[in-house]
């Protein structure tokens, strides 16, 4: 376990700011160039293809407008990392109970996992197309990049960083080329960032654009990543801090814009011009390519790019799944190990698909893994939308009213339209199915998921609500508080638990400071004897004789304290019982011993006191 709580530990501030201007903003570059391989990952692909074969030029302002929501999320993140110096998973952990908390663990690792899954895919097509091999044996071969990972993490930080960025330089290379031998028309992809939706067929197709654009993971890794640089935390390194980050994001997004709109280019002015207006697939688009330039060049230029995108893509994805796993969990396990289990999460998937259902339903799996994606993607955007706003946690860093408006839009936006696809994806396959059973477990799993989302969204304003209240309420009693209106009374019916330990003396001693002669005392023991509990009800075996022996024994010391005073055993459930003595004997104060158990003993013994507070309507006094 790991109790430093820090993102990365292994690399955690392990990047030193240098000194001189140039070389300073130089040493803030690189953590948004491993986010923006996985705005250009194989599961983006598919819609951009789409969108330029069928519509041509027309939707390339959809792929600059989400790119834009992109980049004001991902600045929220490095804002979250560099103030809080905490990652989005610590802070969910921080601020959710624990229920809630394991939830939104479990779907970031299916994200995850949905993530690495495509990029797996996209490797093996790649694979497929340029050497021949089979998917099957492709899908196994991206198995060994994990060991690739953990060889770049051994060489540091800024090593791993500049392969990313070497890998992006060369899929932007080969999309140059393609640019080259497509010679698109520019006034056309000019006219393509003026804002239309030809069609409903186009709104459908933005709306995976955009929503295929912000990956979940991404947030996680992001807040983790700006903290490998070590900076001062004054106030003005911090804001120097988040400037150059921000040009960071600003420049490695701009990249990934580029490779999509590339993409969608490249559909356009190949497929769209010459009649082919349904290329969805990847294996299609590789085909054609070859057909509709003449040459040879242009389809290989695209299945690398391909391969590199999705290897690119796998060694951010098993970064992301370490931050969460520590995050949530507190969890540090052997880094071989931690990759293995990620890889396989999504290796396996993908070979029993390919052995089972062949090869055709590749495309399938690869669209089910973007509904996956799309599910949890509002589980990350609103808790950090909530943390980066916390005044009381962020500071003079909080993000302003206005940044706050735009933020919340897009979070709503972007939650929408990949609601808008899960709704779509989920009716394919309740009409695909035929089944009752499929579509009551679909119907039941999308109540389930808008309940998670509100809870997710209204628990951080509720909490923070209650703990507005409860700073507010410390001097509030002042105002109300008259030394002349105190009531001088004693409690009249007083039930006082015992358990026959040492601390009994003092629970007994508390009783005669907090009733009088006329208070009614009820005294309560709960039987807990193995028949008690094989029976779980009243016995009369030796320990109840027993016990209620030693009770009276109690009582006879008490009586010549008070004029009425009575004897009660409890059975089995120490609670449920005590509470009903209370009940049963109009109770207006109960009396109970704490032995101050920590929590490891709190949970073999129970949490008596605690429970009982919330179970009986009256004052609980606890001696100690």
């Amino acid at each position: 376990m790991s109790q430093q709580g820090k993102s990365l530990e292994d690399v955690h501030e392990s990047v030193e700011v240098k000194k001189g201007k140039f070389k300073k903003i130089l040493s803030f570059f690189g953590p948004a160039y491993l986010i923006s391989v996985g705005y250009m990952d194989p599961g983006n692909w598919a819609t951009d293809l789409a969108g330029g074969s069928q519509f041509g030029y027309t939707l390339i302002w959809v792929l600059l407008m989400s790119n834009i929501m992109a980049l004001l999320l991902q600045s929220l993140c490095t804002r979250l990392g560099i103030v809080r110096g905490k990652d989005l998973a610590q802070c969910n952990r921080e601020t959710y109970p624990k229920g809630l908390n394991f939830v939104l663990y479990v779907l970031a690792e299916i994200a995850i996992a949905a993530c690495d899954l495509a990029e797996i895919l996209g490797m093996a097509i790649g694979l497929n197309l340029l050497f021949g091999i089979d998917l099957i044996y492709g899908v196994l071969i991206s198995f060994l990049d994990t060991f690739l990972l953990l060889y770049l993490q051994r060489l540091g930080m800024r090593k791993m960083e500049v392969f990313i960025v070497g890998l992006i330089t060369l899929i932007g290379l080969c999309f140059l080329t393609e640019m080259f031998l497509a010679k698109p028309d520019f006034g056309e992809v000019a006219k393509g960032f003026i804002p239309s939706i030809p069609n409903s067929a186009a709104l459908y197709i933005s709306i995976g654009i955009i929503g295929a654009t912000v990956m979940p993971h991404n947030l996680y890794l992001h807040s983790a990543l700006v903290q490998t640089r070590r900076i001062d935390r004054d106030e003005k390194s911090i804001k120097k801090a988040l400037k150059y980050n921000f040009w960071d994001s600003a420049i490695a997004l701009n990249l990934a814009f580029f490779v999509n709109a590339a993409i969608l280019i490249l559909a356009a002015s190949v497929f769209h011009k010459n009649g082919y207006h349904q290329v969805a697939e990847l294996e299609d688009a590789y085909h054609l390519l070859g057909i509709t330039l003449g040459t040879d060049l242009a389809p290989k230029l695209f299945a690398v790019a391909l391969i590199l995108a999705g290897q690119s893509s796998t060694v951010t994805g098993t970064l992301a799944g370490q931050i969460v796993m520590e995050g949530y969990l507190h969890l540090r396990i052997n880094p071989m190990l931690r990759r293995i289990l990620t890889r396989l999460l999504a290796v396996v998937p993908a070979v029993l698909v390919i052995l089972f259902s062949g090869e055709s339903k590749v495309g399938s799996l690869l669209i089910f893994s973007q509904v996956i994606l799309s599910m949890q993607l509002a589980f990350a955007v609103i808790p950090l939308i909530h943390f980066v706003s916390d005044k009381s946690k962020m500071g003079n860093f909080a993000i302003n009213t206005t940044t706050k408006v735009f933020a919340w839009i897009i979070a709503f936006v972007i939650s929408f339209l990949n609601a808008q696809l899960v709704y779509d994806e989920f009716n394919n396959w309740m009409k695909e199915g035929n089944s009752v059973t499929l579509n009551i477990t679909l119907v039941i799993f999308g109540i389930l998921l808008l309940i998670l989302l509100l809870l997710t969204f209204f628990y951080p304003i509720i909490s923070k609500k209650k703990n507005n209240i409860e700073k507010g309420q410390i001097h509030q009693p002042l105002k109300i508080f008259s030394v002349d209106k105190v009531p001088q009374q004693s409690f009249s019916r007083i039930v006082v638990a015992l358990d026959f330990s040492i601390i009994d003396e003092k629970v007994l001693n508390y009783v005669t400071k907090l009733g009088n002669k006329e208070s009614k005392i009820t005294l309560v023991h709960v039987v807990e004897s193995p028949a008690t509990k094989y029976m779980g009800e009243k016995t009369d075996d030796s320990e109840s004789k027993s016990d209620l022996k030693c009770l009276e024994e109690y009582a006879e010391m008490l009586k010549p304290l008070y004029d009425n005073i009575r004897v009660e055993l409890g059975y089995n459930n120490r609670v449920q019982a005590i509470a009903d003595v209370c009940r049963q004997q109009n109770a207006d104060l109960l009396i109970v011993g704490s032995h101050g158990h920590n929590t490891f003993k709190d949970i073999i013994f129970g949490e008596t006191v605690n429970k009982l507070r919330h179970k009986v309507k009256i004052p609980v006094f606890i001696a100690k």
